[in-house]
């Protein structure tokens, strides 16, 4: 598949706060709440759904009721959403607790495939510090980015939106889209963290407001109080473009395709991003074809001269 328009459904539902079943009706419960959570977005064919952080869990239960259901549920949700993903030919961005053979947990994230197969698991690396003492969840180490049909995916969870440890592990890659399942929105930081990145950014928030930032750090679609749920398109053949040197080459750009090539400019930051629309040319061939500088390496060139011998003062 070509990296192109993708549509994305974010899911954003209350933790189903009051309820406390216990055993296989507990996981009967919560499979019955995802398909009834799911079911609204399926007509609209998209090509990634995203939940939110620890989306099985249920909150009244105590920690030993939910080391006990999570015994239960084994993964029997996780297999749910696998066969969703399949019959419907779908990515899905699965958060969860995730139980290790040492008995120790892991708060995962589990890339789910059109197949219905398990593409790439990311541990929270940046735990709140409970999570380890009272729940015996350790942090993650790792900061992978997956490949899939439509581009290269990060994985972030809730609290890991503070530190820029693993932001700037993310930034060095590159990723077209980062996906963020959480309890927490995060505010400012998700716009940042896109911007920095150069990646859109996917924020699936369990009772708060769901989003989409572009790769400039402006919103361009969430959810409200009336649905909490949003599907969008966005188009992941993109780059993002300093204006510095690159005024006139941008417009003769527009000049030839027109339409075929939009320039988003959030203003004020002195960058743009220039997305292809046709489907038979991308962006990085009319980057090419223009000699547009982008932002990255204009990032760089400016520092090479900075550090050149002579264009510092002593």
């Amino acid at each position: 598949m070509n990296k192109k328009k993708i549509t994305v459904s974010i899911l954003g539902p209350n933790s189903l706060y009051g309820l406390k079943p216990h055993g296989q009706e507990a996981v009967e419960t919560m499979l019955s709440h995802w398909k009834n959570q799911i079911a609204p977005v399926l007509s609209d064919k998209p090509d990634l759904i995203v939940v939110p952080e620890a989306c099985d869990r249920f909150p009244s239960h105590s920690l030993a009721e939910r080391k006990a259901y999570y015994d239960v549920r084994g993964n029997q949700v996780r297999d749910f959403f696998c066969d969703m993903a399949k019959n419907n030919h779908c990515y899905i961005a699965y958060s969860a607790a995730r139980k290790m053979e040492d008995g120790t947990y892991r708060n995962s994230t589990q890339l789910v495939d059109r197949d219905g197969k398990i593409a790439g698991i990311y541990n929270k690396n940046h735990l709140v510090p409970d999570e380890t003492t009272r729940g015996g969840i350790l942090c993650g180490k790792d900061a992978p980015v997956f490949q899939t049909d439509f581009g290269r995916v990060a994985l972030a969870i809730c609290f890991d939106l503070n530190f820029d440890e693993l932001l700037e592990k993310y930034a060095q890659q590159r990723p077209d889209l980062i996906i963020f399942s959480s309890m927490y929105h995060g505010g400012l930081m998700q716009n940042y963290w896109a911007y920095h990145c150069r990646s859109y950014f996917i924020g699936a928030i369990a009772g708060d407001e769901c989003t989409v930032i572009n790769p400039v750090g402006e919103k361009i679609a969430r959810s409200t109080n009336y649905f909490n749920r949003l599907t969008t398109t966005i188009n992941l053949d993109f780059k993002v473009v300093h204006l510095d040197e690159n005024w006139g080459k941008l417009q003769a750009a527009k000049n030839k395709y027109g339409q075929g090539v939009t320039m988003f400019d959030p203003g004020h930051v002195g960058a743009v991003l220039l997305t292809s629309e046709m489907p038979d040319k991308t962006i990085d061939e009319i980057i090419r074809e223009f000699k547009i500088e982008t932002w990255d390496e204009y990032y760089v060139r400016s520092m090479k001269h900075r550090h050149t011998p002579g264009n510092m003062e002593n």
